[in-house]
């Protein structure tokens, strides 16, 4: 069985990888560590099996079954920290999940059923329409209410810095740098792919692994060599998108 691994952090994706390179009916064929990352290597290598991350940055294992054809879909495992509402879903659509870290046993049960279902060609639209439904389960129960606003420390005072008026986040390591349309620069500790799940995202989009954008604000979006972008915004911040967000960015600000 032909699979692959999607998990952002390391040693966590080393440590299934390991345990499923011991099996000799595995054959590992790729392993990604953003969500965008994923969707290239499942479209290039037609895996039977992949393992999605639920969090990761650019895009998570929810974001990638949304983009990905159908005819592309491999069988998917979701692999994730407990949540509540993303187990509920998962079970009410007998869809396989991996809680972190990850027990062999349970490894076992799932390599198990999905070498089942492969043999069975007739369930492979039913095993879509099961993990697309999950996805929507997930996603109208969990889902907490955009923030309008975002708290600034700066010493003793703490400043609610209105959403619309960010122009870009930029990661730094735990620091999150935010700059306003009007060039005013906060910093704030947090972690990006967990703002991000509060921010709607039809208004900001990733360029690149530590860097989000409210769309309005981009003006220009400049071919760069080699296939990626410079984007303008309207405060005349100028910010590189990455060759693996280069796609994104073409779908959604370049076409019509």
């Amino acid at each position: 069985m032909r699979v692959i691994v999607a998990d952002d952090e390391r040693p966590a994706r080393s440590y299934l990888t390991s345990m499923l390179r011991r099996r000799p009916d595995i054959d590992i064929v790729g392993e990604a560590e953003t969500g965008v990352e994923a969707v290239a290597l499942i479209e290039r290598e037609r895996p039977d099996l992949a393992f999605l991350d639920l969090q990761m940055p650019e895009l998570d294992g929810l974001g990638v079954v949304r983009v990905l054809k159908r005819k592309v879909m491999p069988l998917i495992v979701f692999v994730t920290a407990y949540e509540e509402y993303a187990l509920r879903a998962f079970e009410l659509n007998a869809v396989d999940y991996l809680l972190k870290p990850a027990n062999p046993a349970r490894v076992g049960d799932a390599l198990s059923r999905a070498h089942d279902r492969l043999e069975r060609v007739d369930l492979r639209d039913s095993e879509v329409d099961r993990v697309k439904a999950a996805v929507e389960a997930y996603e109208a129960e969990a889902r907490l209410p955009w923030l309008e606003r975002i708290p600034v420390r700066r010493r003793d005072i703490v400043t609610l810095l209105p959403v619309k008026q960010i122009a870009s986040i930029v990661a730094e390591r735990e620091l999150l740098h935010i700059t306003t349309v009007r060039n005013e620069k906060h910093t704030i500790t947090y972690r990006l792919k967990d703002l991000e799940t509060r921010l709607p995202p039809s208004k900001f989009v990733r360029l690149g692994r530590g860097t989000l954008v409210a769309i309005e604000m981009i003006t220009k979006v400049q071919l760069m060599p080699g296939g990626g972008y410079l984007v303008s915004l309207s405060n005349g911040e100028e910010l590189q998108v990455s060759r693996i967000q280069s796609r994104v960015v073409r779908e959604r600000l370049l076409k019509l």
